[in-house]
This record gives C-alpha cells, structure tokens and sequence, in this order.
C-alpha cells in the first residue's frame, strides 16, 4: 500500500449501484471490439431507445463471448464475459417481426454461467413431478 492511501471496505448497500429490472437479449451476433456507443446505437435501433434499468445482452458469433450494457438512468454500464471451452446458449434464428427476448433472472443467471438457460421452465416442471 502507498504512504497516505487507506483500503476501505464497501458496504454491500454501496456496492450495489447497477439495478436492472429487465434484461434483452439479441439474437443477432456482434463484433465484440464494439465500445459502448456502437452497443447503444443497436440497441436504439432495434428498440427506439435504452430504457432506464434495462440492460441488453449481445454475443459474438461464435457464442463465446457477451457483453452487457445497462442503462442505469444516467448513463450506460458495459460488462463482458467469455467462456474459455464451450459457449453461451444463444438463439440463433427468429422469425422476422418476432417480439424482442426478454429473460427472467434465473434465465440471466444460468446463461452467464454457460448453462441451457432455455430449458430452465422443463427443468422445473420435470423436478416437480
């Protein structure tokens, strides 16, 4: 540590800056040395605008790869993952005119981690039998 630096400890309450109510998904595949702006000009021409709390999930083409920008109200946050074997469970076709895909948390939550986040609802149902 330098001289005249102190470390201080975040409260959990603190740390918790980025809110996201709804999470995007889109499904068509995007060069990943894309920056903040160029995320933010798809997003606004698939859904007009960023809507505040909102963040919109992008992948490369081969899947191994997302990035997330967030809306947070202010201004744009932009996070990226990458899997070193195997890839993200993405989407690859839908139809024209489909509505956007929106994921629920868990949905969200499998997906980052690699898994069939498409699945999760038979899953349910199959483990409550």
């Amino acid at each position: 540590m330098l001289r005249g630096q102190r470390m201080c400890r975040l409260d959990a309450r603190a740390a918790a800056v980025i809110r996201i109510d709804a999470v995007w998904l889109a499904v068509q595949p995007i060069d990943m040395r894309a920056g903040t702006e160029r995320l933010l000009a798809s997003v606004v021409q698939v859904f007009g605008a960023a809507q505040a709390y909102h963040g919109y999930l992008f992948a490369n083409a081969r899947s191994t790869r997302i990035r997330l920008l967030v809306h947070d109200g202010f201004g744009v946050w932009c996070a990226a993952r990458r899997l070193n074997k195997g890839g993200f469970e993405w989407p690859r076709s839908v139809a024209a005119g489909a509505a956007p895909l929106a994921l629920t948390r868990d949905q969200f939550d499998a997906l980052v981690l690699g898994l069939p986040w498409q699945r999760l609802e038979q899953m349910r149902v199959i483990t409550r039998m």
